[in-house]
């Protein structure tokens, strides 16, 4: 906060795109005050924008859609911004994103950044996400909510180790033999996976705890059933056993 009761906008082009907002600048000055920022319960939609940082956003508590596409962004920071329902951040440079407070988020698309690391677990109400086209080697979504969330793309896009996708080992989730049953099952999902360097230290080490059927009644398997394998370290592994 600068001056008196006024918001600190150190980029232009936003400052620019705020001021000239009525909406939201409603005392027609050159600046946005912090009373003005407070009550603004609206979107704010500034893509294509040629801005680089978003400081400021944190005084708009009251809003509700966030679109910063295509701009130039190396990192956000919504967590101040607790009404917050739809954010679109995809095409810019983001490495950092931090969404851990907005806990009335439900569509998130931050796809096409920089981003090696996710974790929307702050994201309580979080029922779509969009990450495609980064470079996450860590994704949390143990947000409690996993049962109601739904991707925009296909599974395997966002999570396989493709040139689409992101080159993750392991996700972090509420409930692994849900999201091993629900989700892709080609990937590992784990309700506490392992830090990135660490990853290929831990993996030979894991035991094996039960295996379970479909309805998750204990078995020792029989040919020709979906089996799953759970292990001490989260991790759960879908098997088929042909014979």
């Amino acid at each position: 906060m600068i001056g008196f009761g006024q918001v600190n906008i150190p980029d232009a082009n936003f400052k620019a795109y705020l001021v000239g907002n009525t909406a939201i600048n409603t005392n027609g000055d050159t600046e946005i005050q912090v009373s003005e920022a407070a009550a603004f319960g609206g979107t704010i939609f500034c893509a294509s924008s040629g801005i680089s940082d978003l400081t400021g956003i944190e005084y708009f508590t009251a809003l509700t859609e966030l679109g910063c596409g295509y701009n130039l962004l190396t990192s956000l920071d919504v967590s101040q911004n607790t009404a917050l329902t739809q954010l679109y951040c995809t095409f810019n440079q983001l490495t950092s994103l931090d969404v851990s407070g907005a806990t009335a988020l439900t569509h998130l698309y931050c796809d096409d950044n920089q981003l090696t690391s996710l974790d929307v677990s702050g994201a309580t109400a979080l029922i779509e996400l969009f990450c495609t086209f980064n470079q996450l080697t860590y994704l949390d979504v143990r947000n409690g909510n996993n049962t109601n969330m739904a991707f925009w793309e296909d599974l395997y896009w966002i999570f396989g180790p493709s040139m689409y996708g992101n080159p993750l080992t392991c996700v972090n989730v509420d409930d692994s033999v849900y999201c091993t049953a629900n989700w892709d099952n080609t990937f590992n999902y784990s309700t506490n996976c392992p830090p990135p360097l660490t990853i290929q230290e831990h993996t030979t080490k894991k035991e094996l705890l039960k295996v379970t059927d479909l309805l998750g009644r204990e078995t020792k398997g029989i040919k020709n059933e979906v089996l799953f394998y759970i292990y001490d370290d989260g991790t759960v592994e879908k098997r088929i056993i042909i014979e």
